[in-house]
């Protein structure tokens, strides 16, 4: 009888039955690609779940896996949720007190780690919290268990059944226990059902195009974005394939030629920028195409005439088909997520060829609710609800989400799961935005980021930040403002681009820190930002700037592992300063 997808784990069985393949999942390591069939992942599963019933894990249980995308985390996931365990991503990067913290709250009895350094990060929080929790590494590590114990093992008890396991599970069951560090306080565990993942990924599949076979997948899957997109490559038959780390994306790229990758903004800003340095650096006829083909672009559309589609037509030839080539040459779609697109960036890429399609969510709604798909986009904005979710705009202009994706709340904490979910099962974002045309979500800020001057006038810090962003010379930018007189904004260089800059200006260029204090930069940074801003309100432009000579991290504590600011971390960070922009501005009249 053909399985019918229920549970997450029934991908594995779908696949096995309507797609089997040579190349199913596969990861790059050192430099080496390692390659699973189809086959191969559902042995190693069933392996590995025996392996650990042996460990005396059942329903219920709790496991965490603190490792960088691979092979063996999709492994260890299956195997972990197939049994009726609850499977705790830890992000890679985490710090001690909040590995601490989340081993300790939600129980956790094994840990899977990727390798030394992070085994390094756990064992002693292990040590300190609960000697008894078990680890297995999936690099060989001299005096550590390996993952490779428990496949043996688990091959060695072939007659556990583990049917009898699969059959106690339920789509409402608990798949997932999943901590959102978020921009302020402390983690809370978000916890989503099977169902809540495979309704997620079953009706975001309209996303998809036909054609999209190969997947190149670099966003952590800690984060419930990636790991319900790689569920839904599974879900239409395409193989995925992890790049080795973000700095072997190109390369990664070129190597499995894919159809399809997620992403968010600042990666294709990123891109956008390196393109836009190179044709700046072309001369003569080539520079004047280039940069005709880049306005043609701009002007996109879905309701363009002919004459339009006609100079898009040589735009691509002459153009655009090299950016297709540098990301492969066989894209058919980029999925954005985590932060806002710019509206412009949008068009280009679309215009290029390389449609990316916006989508929106939180790690307690799956994560989508809204998705811009083929016939049913609107730049600028994040799409309609997928199908079986209900979005309303609140008085306050808070959006709403109400479905099949909405979490079973926060573990342990009903007090939290009481405040986000209201009594008719409307859950509070606390995001502020609108519906376009009646069902296309805009998204115009954070409910708790938008901030009172002391003239008592809000401002929408994210808008004015988008646009900021949209200068190649700006990579991280932070406005501010609470109960000042204007808002000012904390602004981190693209340092290679200023390098550029003050190469063109015969402008020596020492080092970052002395850099940012050159008067004729510091003033090339004001005329960026008098320029973005003139077209909002008086009182929301940004009137004072201050340079900072290094770039924000989620090592340093000033992003979550989704690259969102943490608003509160970067103002206590840098206090004096912003206290200076004030003192220097007294009697400044704006």
């Amino acid at each position: 009888m053909a399985v019918t997808i229920t549970r997450v784990f029934d991908l594995l069985q779908y696949n096995l039955e309507n797609f089997p393949k040579e190349e199913f999942i596969s990861g790059k390591i050192k430099g080496v690609w390692k390659k699973y069939s189809t086959k191969d992942v559902i042995e190693a599963v069933d392996a590995l779940s025996r392996g650990l019933v042996g460990l005396g894990v059942g329903k219920g249980s709790r496991i965490a896996v603190m490792s960088h995308n691979r092979p063996e985390w999709n492994i260890s996931d299956f195997a972990i949720v197939q049994l009726g365990a609850y499977q705790v991503p830890l992000y890679p990067t985490l710090a001690e007190h909040d590995i601490k913290f989340i081993l300790e709250n939600a129980e956790i009895t094994v840990v899977f780690v990727a390798d030394e350094e992070i085994y390094k990060k756990v064992k002693p929080v292990c040590d300190e919290l609960n000697p008894s929790i078990k680890i297995y590494s999936f690099n060989p590590i001299e005096g550590v268990a390996s993952w490779e114990e428990l496949l043996k093992a688990g091959k060695e008890n072939a007659s556990i059944d583990l049917d009898a396991y699969r059959k106690e599970v339920t789509p409402d069951d608990i798949l997932t226990l999943i901590y959102t560090s978020g921009t302020t306080g402390t983690p809370k565990g978000v916890m989503l059902t099977h169902n809540n993942l495979v309704k997620n990924f079953e009706h975001s599949s309209v996303l998809v195009p036909p054609g999209l076979h190969k997947a190149l997948s670099f966003l952590p899957l800690s984060h419930i974005f990636e790991r319900m997109i790689v569920y839904l490559h599974m879900y239409k038959g395409a193989s995925v394939y992890y790049a080795e780390s973000t700095e072997t994306i190109v390369a990664d790229i070129q190597f499995v030629k894919p159809n399809g990758f997620s992403t968010v903004p600042r990666l294709l800003e990123k891109v956008y920028d390196k393109i836009i340095e190179k044709g700046k650096a072309l001369t003569g006829v080539k520079k004047g195409i280039f940069f005709w083909a880049l306005s043609v672009a701009e002007k996109y559309d879905f309701n363009n005439g002919p004459f339009y589609n006609f100079k898009l037509g040589i735009a691509r030839k002459l153009v655009f088909s090299k950016w297709q080539a540098a990301m492969g040459g066989e894209i058919v779609v980029i999925v954005s997520g985590g932060a806002a697109l710019n509206p412009r960036l949008a068009k280009i890429f679309y215009a290029a060829g390389m449609p990316v399609m916006e989508g929106y969510g939180l790690t307690e709604t799956s994560p989508v609710i809204t998705v811009n798909y083929f016939g049913q986009t609107r730049f600028g904005t994040v799409g309609p609800p997928i199908e079986g979710v209900e979005v309303k705009i609140a008085p306050d202009g808070e959006v709403l989400a109400r479905g099949h994706n909405i979490m079973k709340g926060y573990y342990n904490r009903p007090d939290l799961t009481a405040e986000a979910i209201d009594a008719e099962g409307w859950f509070h974002t606390g995001d502020i935005g609108e519906l376009v045309e009646g069902r296309f979500l805009k998204i115009t800020d954070r409910k708790k980021e938008i901030f009172k001057t002391a003239g008592g006038k809000y401002v929408a810090p994210q808008m004015l930040e988008n646009k900021l962003k949209e200068s190649p010379l700006v990579e991280q930018v932070m406005v501010l403002g609470e109960n000042r007189k204007f808002p000012a904004a904390l602004i981190v260089p693209t340092f290679e681009a200023l390098k550029g800059w003050c190469g063109k200006k015969g402008i020596p260029y020492t080092s970052n820190e002395l850099m940012i204090k050159n008067p004729l930069v510091i003033k090339k940074y004001d005329e960026i930002v008098a320029y973005s801003v003139k077209d909002f309100g008086k009182w929301e432009q940004v009137k004072r700037i201050a340079l900072l000579s290094k770039e924000w991290s989620i090592v340093d504590g000033e992003l979550t592992p989704k690259l969102s600011l943490k608003r509160k971390v970067i103002l206590e960070k840098n206090a004096a300063t912003i206290e200076k922009i004030y003192a220097d501005a007294e009697g400044y009249k704006g």
